[in-house]
């Protein structure tokens, strides 16, 4: 079994203690469940923006510990404070040492909030509206196109967007009209090898209506500028921040190289 086959039998076991913890009904009389989304395609298409979505990420399966010590809080506030176009937050524990909390930590910054996990469950869509995401990323990769369409229709229902993320040319027919933005993992999944030349070969399929992120790998501003140059409008940035001693310094000094 790969490290994504293991982590989404994890899941499910999650999946079903939450559902018996706490039921659906509770979830939509929690604070933010009434509220009214950001939207994430808006952000990116905003011209004036920097189009990274800046990740809160402690942990990794192929890195361990990258900042265990992190404030949620502080790091998401500097992130936005210094021109994030979005904010993506690491929900699962196990295996990447999120939580729930730190997503309603995040929360506090208008901007909009991706919950990033392993999305298999419609509780899962329904939990991520009551603790004020704006956004899920659904995975391709352990789902079947069917099943991104019910888990995306979900999220529509509740005003929330939808990024899918893909890594591989078969993983396109996942795409529908349910989805907002589609995003390319550079890393693929089940090795966790890194190649951004899957964002540019990707780049040239994706349906043009579907604005595009590039995801993992990225760790300096020349790797933008040559995806901005294949229609990419937004970069999702997590460990090359997350592992320096401040990953708020480190972002405001990226954003300034990008801008000069």
């Amino acid at each position: 079994m790969n490290i994504l086959e293991t982590i989404i039998e994890q899941k499910k076991i999650e999946v079903a203690a939450r559902k018996r913890q706490t039921p659906v009904a509770v979830l939509e009389q929690m604070e933010w469940f009434s509220k009214i989304p950001f939207s994430l395609r808006k952000f990116l298409l905003d011209e004036n923006k920097t189009g990274i979505i800046a990740e809160f990420k402690r942990k990794s399966p192929s890195k361990g510990w990258i900042n265990a010590d992190a404030d949620p809080g502080v790091v998401t506030a500097a992130y936005t404070q210094h021109g994030a176009s979005g904010l993506s937050v690491l929900t699962d524990e196990k295996f990447f040492g999120g939580s729930l909390d730190d997503l309603k930590k995040a929360r506090t910054n208008n901007i909009p909030v991706l919950r990033k996990d392993f999305i298999i469950d419609t509780y899962q869509v329904v939990e991520a509206k009551a603790v004020g995401a704006d956004v899920i990323l659904l995975i391709a990769a352990n789902l079947t196109p069917a099943r991104v369409k019910t888990l995306a229709s979900t999220a529509k229902s509740l005003g929330l967007e939808v990024l899918l993320e893909i890594h591989n040319e078969e993983e396109l027919e996942h795409i529908c009209d349910e989805v907002d933005i589609v995003g390319v993992n550079n890393r693929n999944l089940k090795t966790f090898e890194v190649s951004i030349e899957t964002s540019v070969y990707l780049g040239g399929l994706i349906p043009q209506d579907k604005p595009m992120i590039s995801e993992s790998g990225i760790a300096d501003v020349e790797t933008i500028r040559k995806l901005k140059q294949h229609n990419y409008k937004g970069f999702l940035i997590g460990e090359n921040f997350m592992k320096a001693p401040d990953p708020a310094i480190a972002f405001a000094a990226f954003v300034e190289q990008l801008k000069s």
